[in-house]
């Protein structure tokens, strides 16, 4: 296979066109390789496949296909070039190869070669001539042709004939390149010595292998006809139109012959009756070529007509006719559309490839010739590239806006006599792109709204159009940002990002603020987003809210003040002018001035728009003295608010008579509703605060009440009361001071202490010494027995309660008692007072007392303890402590028989035997503590009036 390539590269606008040329031998089998098309393209495999390759062969037979994946051209059907072109040469298959993205097209022809692979045949197996033997020597004898539809070398190269002996064998080249064969008498017949001859015609052509074709001749000798036939012209000439009728005649041809009677005759045939073309004319007996078939001039342009004249006595002339076809504009342009978008963005440049089509017309000249043009008001142009392509550009700016879609019309038409044309229209859309932004329906808003509207009600709408599409026209409504009198804008309004509503964000005053104006700015979706921004404004509308202010007369709680009117006023006499004024706005703010009350209301009136007060008669004498006038202001709202003013008149000639007679004056008391409420609040309030601090009292004395009673049923163990040891009574010991042991116990001894170190003034009770059965405390804990898990700290006695060292009871001179205190502490740390922190004497305990002895001890001890609170100051040790919740009743002494005092040596009885007694007793149990030396004398107390006057008291008891 000879393979022949090449490459012509065209460039139109945006796309590339490539010319190449193969040669391959017909009869190739199916599937066969015709080239390497991408290679010799140089184009690469991917971009085959991407770019959608695919064959066009306009409405041929498609015998060559395109694979892909190799990138190959192969034989799709089996190629027989006689059958495709006949004796066309060359034969050649044209074909373009389009690719897409960007647009490509690569023109590809692939020449068809023959091959031997016909032999030449004769349309009759055998030919029979009738020739007189007066033949001249030199006659011819028209052979029929034989046909091989090969061609050059593979075509029909010769004749020969066998034998020889009577006739020879002349061929003769032809115009059109085809043999004329005659048979030549080279020798005289004798029909006496041979009837019949018998001859085989063989054709033969240059093939390899080589392939040939036979006729039998069979001659029979006739007597003499010695003349021939002969035609008038060597070669006829004819013109046909195409789309001749049948009948049509197209020449008439003559041939004469010398001879007469029968053998004058002449016979017309069509020569070589295998050849398609003797199919499509006819010869009459007269020698008229007659058409009989269609004639298409696309198909062919020339005939080549064999004609043989022959008379009775088997002579014959021959003579060619040549006919030519005449080209009638018979066929319209043919539009294919060879590669197309759909879609082009708006916003493509000019001369941007959308389309490539092919155009074609089979007629010749002028009636082949082809102007495509498309519909006018489109901003697109066709143009014409080469080889019957044309091209669809973009010839403007697009607006999908204006045009989102284009019917465009291509119309083609030739330039024949008449003109024939055709059309094609397809649908291009215009894709959007956002070059549009948002436009308001207006240039600016106004909006009104009454104040004081609900937060959140909506104002109005504003509304932007985007004239681009989808995505790109989706509008948003954004609040620009701004501040009116330094507050943000978005404090006032809000603006729905949809729908464009706008609302109140707050509550509007007219009185502060009228109108503001913001921006509203509207975006599209599209990217990058465009927006636009209109101003609006909101006017805020006037509302009856605000009752009339009187300016004056002032209205003072304070003072009075009055208009004085002479008694010589005439009619018409200005006495005041009520001057008030409306913060509202428009008809809210129109007053007008009404006589509400007056004491005399014949005497005065007021004018209805400027308030002023006047008199309507002459004054008299007999008129008041006190005039008092009520005004009501009043707007023109709906509903109408108003505001009342009282005026004081005094009806007088100078100005002590006014004031004598103003002094008593009756001030009235106006109530205020608002006042009335709050007071009644303020008592509901109250109530409520003092019925909370009742209960919450009752219920912390029920507690503590509780606590108290939990303690007593305890199951704590009741500290028994050790009395201290004393050192001598008479003062003539050794230790000179009291020492105080506290000692704090629990059951586990990593929690047990001990304090040294508190002298035994710091417990002391005094008595006065007249007293025989009352004590006198002069210390006590504050709320031991409200707190009994506090510790107990005692605080110095106050010096104005101690009694000086000969006001002490008992003897005389310094003594040095002390105390011990034990607290005793569960394992847990809760510390609990088994019973009184202290006690002082000495002396034996007391006999068990009476209930009637126990209540009037109680009732004793709780007189004591309320005198004692009173009196005494804070960190005195006091009864209270010896009677806690825990101290039973048999721990109360008996007041009637001993009264113990700590840090004294004394105890003091009713019975002064039994006192003295007691005293050497305790005197002799005594024993110093043997720190005692070390501590120094506590001061001496003096006795106060306060002091003397309790014990009087207690005397009294």
């Amino acid at each position: 296979m000879i393979r022949q390539v090449l490459v012509i590269s065209v460039l139109c606008f945006d796309y590339v066109i490539g010319h190449v040329s193969y040669s391959i031998p017909e009869e190739m089998a199916k599937g066969s390789l015709v080239g390497n098309i991408v290679q010799d393209l140089g184009l690469d495999l991917k971009r085959v496949k991407s770019g959608k390759a695919r064959l066009y062969t306009g409405d041929s037979a498609q015998f060559i296909e395109l694979n892909k994946e190799r990138g190959v051209l192969l034989i799709k059907e089996k190629i027989d070039r006689e059958a495709l072109c006949r004796q066309t040469t060359p034969c050649a298959l044209h074909f373009q190869i389009t690719l897409e993205n960007p647009l490509e097209l690569f023109p590809v022809t692939v020449e068809i070669t023959d091959i031997n692979d016909n032999a030449p045949v004769f349309q009759k197996e055998e030919r029979i001539f009738e020739i007189s033997e007066s033949a001249a020597v030199g006659s011819k004898f028209m052979l029929e042709k034989a046909i091989d539809p090969d061609i050059r070398t593979n075509g029909l190269q010769r004749y020969t004939l066998k034998p020889i002996d009577n006739f020879v064998l002349k061929s003769h080249l032809q115009s059109d390149g085809s043999k004329k064969v005659e048979m030549i008498l080279q020798k005289p017949l004798d029909r006496e010595k041979q009837e019949h001859i018998y001859l085989i015609l063989t054709a033969e052509d240059g093939g390899e292998p080589q392939m040939t074709g036979t006729m039998q001749i069979h001659v029979t000798v006739l007597d003499a006809n010695d003349n021939a036939p002969v035609f008038s012209q060597a070669i006829y000439k004819a013109t046909i139109t195409e789309n001749s009728e049948k009948g049509t005649l197209v020449i008439k041809v003559t041939a004469s012959d010398a001879d007469s009677g029968q053998n004058g005759n002449v016979t017309y045939v069509v020569g070589n009756s295998m050849d398609p073309v003797s199919k499509l004319f006819r010869i009459t007996r007269n020698g008229e070529v007659i058409l009989d078939g269609p004639v298409d001039y696309e198909k062919e342009k020339i005939f080549n007509l064999d004609i043989e004249a022959i008379d009775q006595g088997g002579l014959s002339d021959s003579s060619k006719i040549i006919i030519d076809v005449s080209d009638v504009n018979d066929n319209s342009p043919t539009i294919n559309m060879i590669s197309s978008s759909d879609s082009v963005p708006e916003s493509s440049a000019p001369n941007t490839v959308i389309a490539l089509m092919s155009v074609n017309d089979p007629d010749s000249e002028n009636n082949g010739k082809v102007n495509c043009v498309i519909n006018e008001n489109v901003p697109f142009n066709i143009k014409f590239t080469s080889n019957n392509f044309y091209c669809l550009v973009t010839d403007g700016e697009l607006d999908r806006e204006r045009d989102s879609r284009y019917n465009i019309r291509v119309t083609c038409s030739d330039e024949g006599v008449p003109s024939l044309s055709s059309s094609d229209t397809f649908t291009l859309q215009i894709s959007d792109v956002n070059d549009n932004a948002p436009i308001f329906e207006k240039m600016s808003y106004e909006a009104y709204i009454v104040e004081n509207n609900t937060p959140g009600v909506s104002i109005f709408t504003v509304k932007a159009t985007d004239a681009d599409w989808n995505q790109n026209a989706r509008v948003s409504y954004i609040l620009e940002e701004s501040s009116i009198n330094g507050v943000p804008v978005s404090s006032y309004v809000s603006v729905s990002a949809d729908s464009g509503v706008i609302h109140a964000i707050r509550s509007f005053d007219y009185e502060q603020i009228k109108d503001f104006k913001f921006s509203v700015k509207a975006q599209d979706g599209g990217s990058p987003p465009l927006s636009s921004n209109v101003t609006v404004k909101i006017l805020i509308q006037d509302q009856n809210d605000n009752p009339p202010q009187v300016l004056y007369p002032v209205q003072t709680g304070g003072s009075m003040v009055a208009e004085m009117v002479p008694r010589s006023a005439d009619v018409g006499y200005l006495v005041t002018k009520v001057v008030a004024v409306d913060v509202d706005s428009g008809q809210n703010a129109w007053l007008s001035y009404k006589l509400q009350k007056a004491t005399d209301r014949a005497l005065f009136e007021v004018g209805l728009q400027n308030g002023e007060i006047r008199t309507i008669r002459q004054v008299t004498d007999k008129d008041a003295v006190k005039q008092r006038l009520t005004v009501i202001v009043e707007d023109n709202g709906q509903p109408s608010r108003s505001a009342t003013v009282i005026v004081n008149v005094a009806v007088a000639d100078s100005f002590p008579e006014v004031l004598s007679e103003f002094t008593d004056f009756p001030h009235d008391k106006e109530y205020n509703d608002n006042m009335t409420f709050y007071l009644v609040l303020a008592l509901a309030v109250v109530s409520f605060l003092f019925i909370t601090c009742l209960v919450v009292i009752i219920s912390v004395k029920i507690y503590r009440w509780r606590q108290s009673r939990i303690l007593y049923h305890s199951s704590l163990p009741v500290i028994p009361y050790y009395p201290p040891r004393y050192s001598d009574t008479l003062g003539t010991g050794t230790l000179p001071h009291v020492y105080n042991y506290e000692v704090c116990r629990t059951t586990d001894s990593r929690k047990s202490d001990i304090k040294v170190g508190r002298t035994g003034s710091q417990n002391m009770l005094i008595m006065d010494p007249s007293s025989t059965g009352t004590m006198q405390r002069i210390q006590s804990e504050k709320n031991i027995l409200d707190e009994p898990d506090s510790p107990l700290e005692q605080k110095p006695p106050n010096n104005d309660w101690r009694f000086t060292q000969g006001q002490r009871p008992g003897p005389s001179g310094p003594h040095m008692p002390y105390g011990t205190h034990i607290r005793w502490t569960p394992k847990n740390g809760t510390r609990a007072t088994g019973g009184p922190e202290v006690a002082m004497g000495t002396g034996p305990w007391p006999q068990p007392p009476t209930e009637a002895e126990q209540l009037q001890a109680l009732m004793a001890a709780a007189n004591e303890v309320s005198e004692a609170t009173a009196t005494l100051g804070p960190g005195t040790m006091g009864l209270s402590t010896r009677y806690s919740p825990q101290f039973t009743l048999q721990h109360v002494p008996d007041y009637r028989q001993n009264v113990y005092i700590p840090g004294s040596t004394a105890t003091l009885t009713s019975n002064p035997q039994q006192q003295q007694a007691t005293a050497q007793q305790a005197t002799q149990q005594a024993l110093p503590p043997p720190q005692a030396s070390a501590q120094a004398e506590p001061p001496k107390a003096a006795q106060t009036p306060a002091s003397k006057k309790k014990s009087t008291k207690k005397e009294k008891k």
